[in-house]
């Protein structure tokens, strides 16, 4: 799917009402070459820009999982730290040989129950809002700067008992591709895990 199509998908009445489409799944993945990174979140923002406008009045909320995690990591107390992430970088900076452990702290974390309950609250915080905008997408990027801490598989996995599937849309940016019936995030690390998702290809 070319990013015009997108485009025309995401402007489309059909695709913007939430109770149109699958009853148990709303994630939806769109895949690019993982050198368009930075080109597709400039397009995520231009999306969103276009979005708000009168003909549409749709405010999308943009989640990048690699800074949210960061600022899950900051509001979180550690024993007598105030951030958990100012500590574990200050804790590897000081010893690189704690390198590995720090890695082990950061994955438990993001695969914790708290990290999806927090993503949870920014999303029903978005849609909840009393105005005249309509709120059906969420934008899900960041996606490679993520690894190895938390695939996005594991993530949909785990987001799957907050989620409501009649009130938003969740639109995953994936650079890879799929390779028959796995992905290959960077177009080379293999995911050996189905995606209970909806793939954004031509129609």
């Amino acid at each position: 799917m070319t990013i015009k199509e997108l485009d025309d998908k995401l402007n489309s009445p059909g695709f913007q009402d939430t109770e149109n489409g699958d009853l148990f799944y709303n994630f939806f993945i769109y895949q690019y070459p993982a050198e368009e990174e930075y080109d597709i979140r400039r397009q995520i923002q231009e999306f969103k820009a276009n979005l708000i406008r009168p003909v549409n009045y749709v405010d999308v909320l943009t989640l990048n999982l690699f800074e949210e995690f960061c600022n899950f990591l900051d509001q979180k107390k550690f024993l007598r730290h105030p951030s958990m992430l100012k500590y574990q970088l200050d804790k590897e900076q000081n010893d690189p040989s704690k390198a590995q452990n720090t890695q082990d702290t950061l994955t438990r974390n993001a695969h914790s129950p708290e990290f999806v309950q927090y993503i949870h609250r920014r999303i029903i915080d978005h849609i909840t809002i009393k105005d005249q905008y309509r709120r059906p997408y969420v934008f899900l990027y960041g996606i490679g700067s993520m690894f190895p801490y938390l695939r996005v598989n594991e993530f949909l996995a785990l987001y799957e008992d907050y989620n409501d599937t009649g009130k938003y849309k969740i639109i995953v940016f994936y650079p890879g591709h799929r390779d028959q019936n796995s992905f290959r995030l960077f177009d080379t690390l293999p995911d050996n895990h189905t995606y209970r998702a909806t793939l954004l290809i031509n129609e």
